[in-house]
């Protein structure tokens, strides 16, 4: 494991803290303010504790089996040619067993399915537990008796919202996860940058 420094600041000033990287990478689209800001403060509100950037993945996490630097030039040689495309955000939804409460696409979905299917090979092959299904998590590993509660509010906030439910998918960025449950930018890549 590769160890690296993170820094971050409170209200009592700068904090400093040592992480481990793992072996464990993704790839995701962020979702751009206003509406990620909202999705990254109902997931606060729905998972106390947790730091979230909104997001949709295109490839879900996953060991490597060399070094991410050829991962990464297999996702830029084909992000370059990758046209940018919109995504719309669906209803709130749960996928059952897991309990993972997310929101649903409403656009999107062909086109980040095509993205995942073209990468998951070479430096980037991965068999996944679960069958790709592109989504923003909005709450997981929720103890059983919470979760009605939980849905019900994730729902109830996702109907407050009034800003616009679009964005424009056009950077992807190549992420790796710490011991400590931070996720890492490693790279960014322009969709449709040739």
């Amino acid at each position: 494991m590769v160890t690296i420094e993170l820094m971050g600041s409170d209200s009592k000033g700068l904090l400093s803290r040592v992480e481990e990287r793992l072996n464990v990478y993704a790839l995701v689209i962020y979702i751009p303010d206003p509406l990620g800001r909202f999705l990254d403060d109902l997931r606060r509100e729905l998972v106390p504790g947790c730091n979230p950037h909104a997001h949709v993945s295109v490839l879900p996490p996953r060991p490597l089996p060399g070094d991410w630097q050829a991962a990464g030039e297999q996702v830029q040689a084909f992000t370059a040619g990758q046209r940018p495309f919109p995504v719309e955000l669906g209803e709130i939804q749960m996928f059952p067993g897991t309990n993972v409460i997310y929101v649903e696409l409403r656009s999107g979905r062909e086109e980040l399915s095509s993205m995942h299917d073209a990468l998951n090979g070479k430096a980037l092959v991965f068999e996944e537990p679960f069958v790709y299904h592109p989504h923003v998590t909005l709450a997981q590993e929720i103890p059983p008796g919470e979760v009605a509660a939980v849905h019900e509010l994730a729902g109830r906030r996702w109907k407050e919202f009034q800003g616009e439910r679009v964005f424009q998918a056009d950077h992807a960025a190549f992420v790796q996860s710490t011991a400590g449950n931070c996720w890492i930018d490693l790279a960014n890549f322009a969709l449709g940058a040739v």
